[in-house]
């Protein structure tokens, strides 16, 4: 079989460009005025958001990159979950995904036929139809979508949202990123970056979120590190919940090339929190969870909801008065 991994010098979301380089150079665009685009640049978010009507918006992302997999029908699935989950990070719905493709022409067929079908499989389980795309030849292999959606204009989820007594929730545990690094068994991380934030979400949208925004490239602190800046608000973190040996191989030492730009990005308060917790929410997730704030009083109906449905829910921390993150956690959670 071609490995797909040793045709590229990193892969998933920690191929993302760094978060404070990113932050600088969208300084130099000027935001688009236009009443019916709801979410643009000013600030940025999971997609953008344009209103069609009082019922309907529209919302579009795109997500892209090379191989973090060497299977290509997990590499077309984890690439296509990445993109979509970002449209559910909106509190939206897919409609319609197109690929964008960059791949040796070297590559046989058939490798390049299990990546399109694999992705086309899971647009399908999204609700959405695969309808196209555009591929070019590049040394590099790149994967992803092109995601158009709908959400109501009042139904919308930011990530600028969050408010003072906000429970802080995660869908999914982190720690993707050391798993793949420490190169031993990824089953376990493969499943949890191909699963849809699908089911996440519809159980969540009933409870009005006050904040929402998916965990990947810049890890849980700096997502963490986003909402809380961009809410005026500060976040503690008292439980950072550890993918299989995600933990474990953080004790041994296994880093990303995302985990330096992630801790330069999202400085956190954490006196006397052990160097494996931090390492473990600087590191960068591929197609990662939910991270919402809600309602306290809301926390125990949401979690006998997700318990009903045997799905992952981990309270992680509050929002509180004040500005940026602190971790508080010991233990992993």
């Amino acid at each position: 079989m071609t490995s797909l991994t040793s045709l590229t010098v990193g892969g998933g979301c920690a191929a993302k460009y760094s978060a404070a380089r990113l932050q600088t150079l969208l300084e130099g665009f000027v935001p688009v005025e236009a009443e019916n685009l709801l979410v643009g640049l000013a600030p940025a978010d999971d997609a953008a958001v344009y209103k069609l009507d009082d019922d309907r918006a529209i919302v579009f992302t795109l997500d892209f990159f090379p191989p973090l997999v060497d299977d290509p029908a997990a590499f077309g699935r984890i690439a296509a979950t990445n993109a979509l989950n970002d449209v559910f990070a909106m509190g939206g719905s897919p409609l319609l995904a197109l690929s964008i493709a960059a791949f040796p022409e070297e590559l046989p067929t058939e490798v390049l036929a299990a990546v399109f079908g694999a992705a086309a499989e899971q647009v399908q389980a999204a609700g959405a139809l695969l309808a196209g795309g555009h591929t070019i030849r590049d040394v590099e292999p790149k994967y992803g979508l092109a995601v158009v959606g709908t959400v109501h204009p009042n139904g919308i989820w930011t990530k600028s949202t969050a408010r003072p007594g906000d429970a802080l929730y995660l869908t999914k545990p982190v720690g993707t990123g050391l798993v793949l690094a420490a190169k031993g068994d990824v089953t376990d991380a493969v499943a949890w970056m191909t699963t849809l934030n699908k089911e996440a979400a519809d159980l969540l949208r009933p409870f009005e979120p006050h904040a929402v925004t998916d965990v990947t490239g810049f890890g849980l602190f700096g997502h963490a590190h986003e909402m809380a800046e961009r809410s005026g608000v500060r976040i503690v973190i008292d439980a950072v919940p550890p993918l299989g040996a995600a933990l474990e191989h953080a004790r041994a030492g296994v880093r990303t090339g995302g985990d330096p730009r992630n801790r330069e990005f999202a400085p956190v308060d954490a006196d006397g929190v052990p160097e494996e917790l931090l390492a473990l929410g600087y590191d960068a997730q591929t197609a990662g969870g939910l991270l919402v704030a809600l309602p306290a009083d809301k926390s125990l109906s949401l979690e006998a909801e997700f318990r009903a449905r045997d799905l992952f829910l981990a309270r992680i921390g509050s929002v509180e008065d004040g500005s940026g993150v602190a971790v508080t956690a010991r233990e992993p959670g």
